[in-house]
């Protein structure tokens, strides 16, 4: 009787402690949003465009897929109102990144990117655009934040012609960064010169190292990047200011950081949100710092190849026009089985990134060039999730 009295407590005990174990799981599961719909992914159906009649907003839809700086998707579109051929690109100074990005040329990088996808899209759907940079002129730099509102990055025509499909298309719904590692396959001479024959004119450059000691060398300088990066507190402030700890924020905010950027997705991306919604502590700088610095070096060590691009100086329609190749080279590398990931914080240009800035710019660039991106690149080992994307008409100017 004694014997069956103990069995029985522990097969009590067992299962209050199940009992909370599951009750704390759902807890986690709700608080991380495992019931709520996830609204900021609907631009990445492909039916979305199709809800909106107007060619323009469906070429904006198709831009807004596109890698942007800190997820920020700093676009302004304005449909020309006497021609509905005709719409303008803004950048919104607003969503500036002014502690990573004070000289804005991360942002008018992304302004490029934009405007590739939408170069896409048009020839895909029978409405190819012809795309004139800085159609006013280009900005008053004493006042930047004025003049964006002011003057457009671009004004975008479309033309009428028969539709013509490309492979490029369906790459634009591949996420456009991918930060797990890569297959330590070496780059075959046919994807090198592929993607090296897309920067080749008007003073841009596309350059593939994957020999051991430039490897050796530009991995270096990423990890150097991300060290001096995590110790820079306005900086890692910026960033945690827009990171997303749940499906509710990511709903409201739909841009931004969140898990999906470090490719975690599924229930372990809802019970990471729980906890951080949760316990937000767990979030500290210091957390976040060490998470980028291990994660980088995880990266860098599963690294195959970068490639480079550079332009001839630093004006802003080289820095858009590094962003548009920078978007053909991403759907380039999609179909020909490769992954992407921008490892650019020693090309950024506060003053804590000063040294490092002129030692790659010395190394990479002698003859006066800008490097505007420094990307990994190699064949995937696993696919990661779409992240966040706002409504196309919140981009467009009422």
């Amino acid at each position: 009787m004694k014997k069956r009295g103990v069995k029985k407590v522990m097969i009590i005990i067992f299962s209050s402690i199940a009992a909370l174990i599951l009750l704390a799981s759902t807890a986690l599961f709700l608080a991380g949003g495992l019931f709520q719909p996830q609204k900021y992914l609907q631009p990445w159906d492909k039916s979305y465009v199709k809800q909106h009649k107007d060619l323009r907003v469906q070429l904006a839809a198709y831009g807004l897929l596109a890698a942007n700086g800190h997820n920020m998707q700093p676009w302004i579109i304005k449909l020309d109102k006497n021609d509905p051929m005709v719409f303008y690109l803004f950048a919104d100074p607003s969503r500036m990144s002014d502690k990573a990005d004070p000289y804005a040329r991360q942002m008018m990088v992304t302004q490029g990117t934009f405007l590739d996808y939408v170069e896409v899209a048009g020839k895909e759907i029978g409405y190819p655009v012809k795309i004139s940079l800085f159609p006013d002129g280009s900005y008053d730099e004493q006042h930047l934040a004025q003049s964006m509102k002011a003057k457009p990055v671009a004004k975008v025509t479309l033309k009428k012609a028969n539709p013509q499909s490309s492979s490029l298309f369906n790459a634009m719904y591949v996420p456009d960064t991918n930060r797990e590692r890569y297959k330590l396959n070496k780059l075959t001479g046919e994807q090198i010169s592929t993607l090296e024959s897309l920067g080749t004119n008007e003073g841009l450059t596309t350059k593939i190292y994957q020999d051991a000691a430039n490897v050796h060398k530009l991995g270096d300088f990423a990890i150097k990047g991300a060290i001096i990066e995590s110790g820079v507190p306005r900086v890692m402030k910026e960033a945690d200011d827009i990171f997303r700890a749940n499906e509710y924020q990511k709903n409201k905010y739909r841009y931004g950081f969140s898990f999906e950027g470090q490719g975690t997705s599924g229930f372990q991306m809802y019970f990471m949100q729980g906890l951080i919604t949760l316990f937000p502590g767990l979030n500290s700088d210091k957390a976040a710092a060490d998470l980028m610095i291990k994660s980088t070096k995880t990266s860098i060590k599963y690294t195959p190849a970068y490639a480079m691009i550079s332009t001839q100086d630093n004006s802003r329609s080289s820095q858009v026009m590094s962003g548009m190749l920078y978007s053909r080279l991403t759907l380039t590398a999609h179909t020909l089985g490769l992954a992407v990931q921008p490892v650019s914080q020693a090309l950024e240009e506060y003053p804590e990134m000063n040294k490092l800035y002129k030692s790659i710019h010395k190394d990479y660039a002698p003859n006066g060039q800008t490097i505007q991106m420094l990307v990994r690149i190699g064949k995937p080992t696993k696919n990661v999730p779409q992240s966040m994307r706002r409504d196309v008409m919140d981009l467009v100017s009422k």
